[in-house]
């Protein structure tokens, strides 16, 4: 729809009458009186009026109600990815130095060898719960001021108004590096990947269906939750894009072109993701086979060369048949070395954990960290143009705020 056919209620009566004139119709005069027929004439009408207070009125309230709704949801969702923008910042601006500082664990106050507490963990999960976030012991207990963090967020917000400051003149200038530069670094990440030790491990595990999840209600109802989230449904970003489109705009056709360009994204950037989950995993796996077979030499007596990783599950096997008593010294030991298992926990709520512990892994670490969160910075600043523009957009059709700028109320 064009920006010149949004209609401008300058009259609050005017508005009542339209809504009016939208919802009385064939409804009321002829299927009504017709409901109330069938089903006994006035005892239709306590269900009715009951429906109109618990139903009616709540969802026609709620209907007239989401503009504003929206442009709430899109403040709250602005809020909630430019820390993950703030985050993208502080990581990237410690991924220049020579050593990645989420590679090793801190040394103890003694000197004496790493945290305790990092050794239990991994020394990724320690940057970020101890030197990003800055985690306090509890929700009741404030942590202060985290000063790096403040200023990665205020820069992050800088940004975002740099971006938007000129509305969609600046904004749609922007999209061409925030759309283009992110499929350009997938696809440097997707070379890289099918190099690494063990990608097809993770790919072919992705490609893999496990039937039974098809049983699983959570799977559904997640897959639907995701084409919401994915295609940014409900949020009135798209209402607000739609706005800007010529008169007679092929909308039809955007949605269809647009709707598969995002899920295939998705996946495409699934099959990235899987190739490092597969070396991942395959580390791993590689790294529990290596233990138990260091395990194996130091506990009977054979020849290096004869145990490898390999047919380390097969000695496993035949010592336990041939020593039995000696064997059953170690088994509290053994590990269950599995790729399987490997591939099922190698996820994390936070993949950004799970991607840097592998970018470690590879050569040149800090091309990888610095270019992956590039990439990270450049979505979520797409993602907060939209968000911005369902925020500003309604902002700017209320009459009251016309006389403000666009760079005043792109501020405010």
């Amino acid at each position: 729809m064009g920006k010149e056919a949004r209609p401008n209620w300058d009259n609050p009566t005017e508005f009542v009458l339209a809504c009016v004139s939208y919802a009385v119709g064939l409804g009321n005069v002829w299927r009504f009186p017709y409901l109330c027929q069938m089903h006994g004439g006035g005892g239709f009408l306590i269900p009715y009026l009951i429906m109109l207070v618990l139903e009616g009125i709540p969802l026609f309230y709620m209907e007239l109600a989401i503009g504003l709704a929206s442009v709430v949801t899109s403040l709250y969702l602005c809020l909630y990815y430019n820390i993950i923008n703030a985050w993208s910042f502080w990581y990237l601006f410690h991924s220049f130095q020579p050593v990645l500082p989420w590679a090793e664990c801190p040394i103890n106050a003694n000197r004496t060898g790493p945290i305790e507490e990092c050794k239990k963990a991994t020394s990724t999960q320690y940057f970020f719960y101890r030197e990003t976030l800055d985690i306090s012991s509890s929700i009741e207990v404030n942590g202060g001021m985290h000063t790096g963090q403040a200023l990665c967020l205020l820069l992050a917000w800088v940004i975002t108004y740099l971006f938007i400051v000129r509305g969609v003149k600046s904004s749609g200038k922007v999209v061409y590096l925030t759309a283009i530069f992110p499929y350009v670094v997938l696809i440097i990440y997707l070379i890289r990947g099918f190099t690494l030790h063990g990608a097809f491990n993770g790919v072919a595990y992705m490609f893999t269906p496990k039937l039974e999840q098809l049983t699983n209600l959570n799977t559904w109802i997640n897959a639907a939750t995701q084409i919401f989230f994915s295609l940014g449904l409900g949020f009135g970003t798209l209402i607000a894009f739609a706005s800007y489109n010529q008169y007679n705009n092929n909308f039809e056709r955007q949605a269809i072109v647009v709707s598969f360009i995002n899920c295939g994204t998705s996946i495409f950037a699934s099959i990235v993701t899987f190739s490092i989950y597969g070396f991942k995993a395959t580390v791993n796996y590689e790294n529990c086979l290596e233990r138990t077979r260091l395990l194996l030499l130091n506990t009977f007596n054979l020849a290096e060369s004869s145990v490898s990783m390999d047919n380390v599950l097969e000695w496993i096997e035949k010592l336990n048949t041939t020593f039995p008593e000696q064997f059953a010294e170690i088994a509290h030991k053994l590990e269950a070395c599995d790729l399987e298992s490997e591939l099922d926990t190698v996820r994390s709520p936070i993949i950004t954990i799970v991607l840097i512990e592998a970018i470690m892994n590879m050569p040149v670490s800090q091309l990888w960290s610095v270019l992956y969160f590039m990439m990270l910075l450049l979505l979520g600043m797409g993602s907060m143009l939209g968000n911005i523009t369902a925020i500003l957009t309604p902002l700017r059709d209320l009459k009251l705020l016309s006389h403000i700028s666009d760079e005043l109320l792109s501020v405010e």
